[in-house]
């Protein structure tokens, strides 16, 4: 069985979210490695069932690396404390 990791983003954006998770899923892609995405941030990880799709290199394109932001998408509204 393949080793897997996860990426969420949460709170505010930030310049090179994108760039950041592109070099990540790149990474271990090359390793084997399956990534999942979190999307909507610790509102999408606290959903039942939790929002979350796998990642590849293809879903980073140009125009992906291009926008602000980040593809997952992300919250800062919900209190994971409260759960």
């Amino acid at each position: 069985m393949p080793k897997q990791i996860a990426i969420l983003t949460s709170g505010g954006d930030c310049a090179g979210l994108n760039a950041v998770m592109r070099a990540a899923v790149y990474r271990a892609d090359s390793l084997g490695w399956k990534v999942l995405g979190i999307e909507n941030g610790t509102a999408g990880l606290l959903d039942s069932p939790p929002r979350i799709r796998g990642l590849k290199p293809a879903d980073f394109n140009a125009s992906v690396m291009r926008q602000g932001g980040t593809i997952l998408g992300t919250t800062n509204t919900r209190n994971p404390f409260r759960y």
